[in-house]
């Protein structure tokens, strides 16, 4: 029998959710590098006796959430239970356990009330550099990718492990940005463990059993009505994407059932040899995303809400690549999964999906040439995020340089120039980079960069939309491709290559705009939420298109 009422339940469900949401702040806060402190690259949630995700905070992103959820279950079943002590915090990077590529660091801390444990709080990061070829996609395999560091204990009873920070800082070009943001996943588990046992003491809770029991099972119960009123059926579909050095084909089998909805990727093509292979933990991760903002959305993210939905893929499809593959940006493929799920979804919910959008995040690595090492000049290694337009909704328009479906923001100028050698000369909305059609796609964007001192530096580009643009829908029109140019340079730039910016070049790169829903003709101008020129959205659009939700 219980010993709550589903009323106090649902208040402690809640308590927990704000336990999370401070610990996700205190990593972001605590963070040393720009992409975890400004661009909110992190996830951080808490977990029951078994290893279940109870909550998650919002910020954060898809591809490090629900990796997690996955993780915590693989590192709780590594290291047994009676063998852990109060201060003990375990770690890795290997992709294929934590969070498919080496630059993200997962930390798991056990709970401990009355000298047992009752739970686990969790947490991921990006650290901006783990040496190797440098954060971009032309290793061969995961070796040259960097430092991976196996399942470990990285806190043993409090005392960090000296050794093991030591090897971090020794394979990074950036060791103290490394350092300090270790020590910030560190003070983010301590946060939610912290927080999460003042409120077991203050509800009187002796373990988590039955809260973690209500919350899992009720999500489940509310994910398997929203499955339920999908029609069942089998719906596939498939994308072609810029790949490499040649467009690579990703294909994808929807089937939706009473109390189960399967993806697999049978079809996909195969890995290729350089580091644009993605992980299925990964993939799996931006494939569920995809299928709950549409499913369910209205119910957290946890373990009962994440169990309804199963992926599958052949191995060593480039979706679900094997050891050791290279894979640093898997990044690049793993996002573009979302518009492959939507198309399968746009079938069986046809008034609800949005057309296609940029999807992959413009990521720019950046960091010092060899020669700035030998002269002793500036040396730094930085990764800068930007986004383009998403996919124009079936009622509205899409969202300008929007991080759909990342959720990374986008590298604030200031922030950039202030933590590297470049100038910034130009960041705006493009006009008309949205796909026509009855809502227009949302607007990409115009970088321009260049070196402050007079040395080069290096840029890893891994970017998508730049041979294959987001199509739109329902008859609309598709959005402008991405492109990188350099000024002086007659051609332009491939969209996987490591470029060498000189002296005096400038760097200029737009992201993709989204793709139309409807028919152009359709439009009138009364319905025009985006203003060609400025790229914002007029009082008169905004009324007309948002009015009736208001």
């Amino acid at each position: 029998m219980s010993r709550y009422t589903t009323a106090q339940l649902q208040v402690m469900w809640n308590r927990v959710l704000a336990v999370v949401e401070e610990q996700g702040q205190t990593l972001i806060r605590a963070a040393f590098s720009p992409i975890v402190r400004e661009c909110g690259d992190i996830s951080a949630g808490i977990f029951d006796f078994e290893g279940r995700m109870m909550a998650q905070a919002v910020t954060g992103t898809p591809g490090h959430i629900n990796t997690m959820a996955a993780a915590v279950i693989t590192l709780r079943s590594r290291f047994p239970v009676e063998t852990m002590q109060p201060g003990d915090i375990y770690m890795t990077n290997d992709p294929w356990l934590a969070s498919g590529h080496l630059n993200d660091f997962l930390l798991m801390m056990p709970v401990f009330l009355e000298g047992r444990v009752v739970g686990f709080t969790s947490c991921t990061s990006h650290l901006v550099d783990l040496g190797g070829l440098g954060m971009g996609p032309e290793g061969e395999d995961v070796y040259d990718e960097g430092l991976l560091i196996p399942p470990c204990k990285l806190v043993d009873k409090g005392e960090l492990n000296a050794l093991l920070m030591d090897i971090v800082r020794a394979n990074s070009r950036e060791p103290i940005a490394n350092e300090g943001d270790i020590y910030a996943l560190v003070a983010c588990c301590e946060a939610g463990a912290e927080r999460l046992r003042a409120m077991m003491k203050d509800y009187g809770l002796d373990d988590l059993n039955e809260l973690s029991e209500y919350i899992i099972s009720t999500s489940k119960k509310g994910t398997l009505e929203a499955i339920a009123q999908i029609p069942n059926g089998v719906y596939e579909h498939a994308i072609t994407v810029d790949g490499y050095d040649k467009p690579l084909e990703l294909k994808a089998s929807l089937r939706i059932e009473t109390d189960c909805l399967t993806v697999d990727f049978t079809g996909t093509s195969g890995c290729v040899n350089k580091g644009i292979n993605v992980p299925l933990n990964y993939a799996t991760a931006y494939t569920v995303f995809a299928l709950r903002c549409l499913i369910g959305h209205d119910i957290p993210n946890n373990a009962g809400s994440l169990e309804p939905f199963v992926v599958t893929a052949p191995k060593d499809c480039i979706l679900n690549a094997q050891r050791p593959a290279p894979v640093a940006m898997r990044h690049t493929l793993g996002q573009m999964t979302p518009d492959l799920i939507l198309g399968c979804l746009h079938q069986a919910m046809p008034d609800k999906v949005p057309a296609e959008g940029a999807s992959c995040m413009y990521d720019l690595p950046m960091r010092h040439t060899a020669e700035a090492t030998r002269d002793g000049d500036v040396q730094f290694a930085l990764e800068l995020v930007h986004n383009g337009g998403t996919g124009a909704r079936p009622y509205s328009d899409g969202l300008s340089a929007t991080a759909y479906p990342s959720g990374v923001f986008g590298s604030q100028v200031e922030i950039t120039e202030s933590v590297a050698p470049v100038i910034v000369w130009k960041r705006e909305l493009i006009p008309d980079s949205g796909g026509a059609g009855q809502y227009r796609g949302g607007l990409g964007q115009r970088i321009e960069m260049t070196s402050s001192i007079n040395k080069p530096f290096l840029v890893f580009l891994s970017l998508e939309r730049i041979q294959n643009p987001a199509q739109g829908r329902a008859g609309g029109l598709a959005g402008a491709a991405g492109r990188v140019q350099v000024s002086g340079r007659d051609e332009d730039i491939p969209g996987k290559c490591v470029l060498k910016i000189e002296p005096g070049e400038r760097l200029i790169f737009d992201t993709p705009g989204g793709g139309g829903f409807g028919v152009p003709a359709l439009r009138s101008n009364a319905d025009k939420a985006w203003d060609v020129k400025t790229g914002l959205v007029s009082a008169d659009a905004a009324q007309h298109v948002y009015g009736d939700a208001q």
